[in-house]
């Protein structure tokens, strides 16, 4: 496997990998990235779809990509997915997956020409005082301490950061700023969780640092994300005689080391309560989603909180994952992710509106009409002075497609659950729907006296709980998460959030596709290049673009440096004068 960039391998198609034919496969999980790797064996491996088997733990598909209607509470999201342009290989894999709303288009084509004709932007990022303006007003407010640490961050190796936290190595000052609430409730990033992914996060949406205060970084898809994205691969898939095995949960694979070799033998399920074991050659090809940030969720309802799962470590993928990592040091080391619950947990909230009472207070702060079929907020709204620092969305409306023309659906998070709420005098963890629905009310200005009635009757509100769900942002070092494809595997691979592939980040729909086409990529041998991260991060004029954006306009000459610092500018500076390198910092409006 080799990593390309540019026309000239994108659209190429591989010829068929050598005895392909004579290979079958096995995915772990039904998840993005078991779904894509699936895609991949397909278009690319020219496998036959009936030697692919999807095993798969519950009865339906999509991992933590789920959108559902429930008979008994309604629609449910558990989160929603933030999309860029420079996703390569997820646009890679849906320019292939045929629309299941337009006929004779791609995903990605009806992706592109719905946020080409309806941009997404905010016009109001965070609100205050019950539904008032925060007014960020589009601002960093970095302090020129701030900023440097931010530049120090991107500038440290990798290695340097093992096992630290971000209140490490970023400057108190950091924390008092716009830039953070911007990105820890947009990437749910909290001050304990790892100092590297934060490092990672920054280098690779450098090119995206101008449109992070309103939004207009960010693209998403007609509907949520399961009937978007992954009820078309499914329905790929199927055509292609892809066979789906669910009520399988996998409890270990067995392992064999000959040399320098690593072969999976043997796959230990339960199917239907039964166990059952695969027995596995060198041309069985096994594909294990490794950990899941949705493992243990559970659901409340309106008069009923969610309960926190405490088994810390316990559930079905983490469990699959220690049994493995047992076997050999090269598979990883699972309880640092899931073995601190208390750090990784955080709460949201799918709520329904079931009349018109509600509508007009998310208009007045999203300052759009949300049943245009168009953006609604361009993103979460920020409760600036929150307690639980909630945020809320409501993307395109209907955001199901079986959703009534009167009803609005939106999606709430918490990320401190455990604090009392400002309204709601309990901890988000204690709350029943009602309840955060009450505070989210009483953060839109609704009335006091009103609030009670309106999240009762006025609204549907279904809150999950999920222990796990920034598991990946743990502190971690070079080792922690298993490579994709571990170094002497004959025959598989890790994919998935907790699979390691260098420069991307996780939490995202692109490291999911990444990991499952890289896993297929190396397994087969397939001559096409997948394509790199996109380097930003080594382009200048994004690099001077976003250090202009995030110093709000301040020229060079203006910030407050380190004597040295100072002096080494100014002769630098200097230097530059009639050359390419000052019209570049006159462009980016640096001098």
């Amino acid at each position: 496997m080799y990593y390309s960039n540019g026309n000239y391998e994108a659209f190429a198609k591989p010829l068929k990998p050598e005895g392909v034919d004579q290979k079958s496969a096995y995915l772990v999980g039904s998840g993005l990235a078991s779904l894509s790797a699936a895609c991949f064996l397909v278009r690319d491996g020219q496998m036959k779809g009936e030697h692919i088997h999807i095993l798969e733990e519950m009865d339906l598909p999509g991992g933590a990509c789920d959108g559902i209607y429930n008979q008994e509470k309604g629609f449910i999201i558990r989160g929603g997915r933030e999309m860029e342009n420079h996703f390569e290989c997820l646009w890679d894999l849906f320019r292939s997956i045929p629309s299941i709303e337009t006929e004779g288009i791609s995903v990605l084509d009806e992706y592109y020409w719905l946020n080409k004709k309806d941009p997404n932007y905010s016009l109001m990022r965070a609100t205050i005082n019950r539904g008032e303006d925060a007014h960020t007003d589009g601002k960093f407010a970095l302090s020129d301490k701030a900023a440097m640490s931010i530049m120090e961050l991107f500038m440290t190796p990798d290695e340097q950061l093992y096992d630290k936290t971000i209140t490490d190595v970023l400057d108190p000052e950091f924390f008092e700023s716009n830039f953070w609430l911007y990105w820890r409730t947009m990437f749910a990033f909290e001050t304990w969780h790892s100092a590297l992914e934060m490092k990672l996060y920054i280098q690779r949406f450098i090119h995206h640092i101008g449109g992070l205060p309103d939004f207009s970084a960010l693209k998403f898809t007609k509907y949520n994300q399961y009937e978007s994205l992954i009820l078309p691969m499914i329905k790929y898939l199927k055509e292609h005689h892809v066979k789906f095995h669910y009520n399988t949960q996998v409890t270990n694979v067995e392992f064999e080391f000959h040399d320098e070799q690593k072969i999976a033998k043997h796959i230990i399920c339960l199917h239907n309560g039964e166990e059952e074991i695969i027995d596995l050659t060198t041309n069985d090809l096994l594909f294990i989603t490794n950990g899941s940030c949705t493992e243990n969720s559970s659901l409340g309802d309106n008069t009923h909180a969610p309960i926190m799962n405490t088994k810390e470590g316990e559930g079905g993928c983490w469990q699959l994952w220690k049994n493995i990592a047992a076997q050999h040091p090269d598979f990883g080391h699972p309880d640092k992710f899931c073995g601190d619950i208390a750090s990784t947990n955080w709460e949201s909230a799918t709520v329904t509106t079931l009349d018109d009472k509600i509508p007009p207070y998310l208009e007045k702060i999203c300052k759009r009409d949300p049943f245009s079929g168009k953006v609604v907020t361009g993103g979460i709204v920020t409760v600036k002075d929150s307690n639980w620092l909630m945020s809320y969305t409501f993307n395109r409306q209907p955001h199901f497609k079986a959703q009534p023309d009167h009803q609005l659906v939106g999606w709430i998070y918490g990320l401190y659950t455990d604090v009392p709420g400002n309204f709601i005098k309990k901890p988000m963890k204690e709350c029943t729907g009602i309840e955060i629905c009450e505070e989210w009310l009483y953060h839109m200005g609704v009335p006091e006296d009103q609030i009670l009635d309106l999240a009762t009757h006025s609204a549907s509100t279904i809150p999950c709980m999920m222990p796990y769900i920034t598991a990946f942002f743990m502190p971690r070092r070079k080792g922690d998460r298993p490579l994709v494809v571990p170094e002497g595997s004959v025959n598989f691979a890790f994919i998935g959030q907790f699979a390691e592939t260098v420069r991307d980040t996780i939490f995202t729909t692109e490291y999911s596709v990444r990991t499952g086409m890289e896993a297929v990529y190396t397994l087969l041998d397939i001559d096409r290049g997948v394509p790199e991260v996109w380097g930003s991060c080594y382009d200048v004029r994004d690099l001077l673009d976003a250090t202009s954006k995030m110093m709000d306009g301040k020229k060079l000459d203006e910030i407050h440096l380190p004597f040295l610092y100072r002096v080494a500018g100014k002769k630098a500076l200097k230097q530059f004068e009639g050359t390419i390198v000052e019209e570049l910092l006159e462009r980016y409006h640096l001098i």
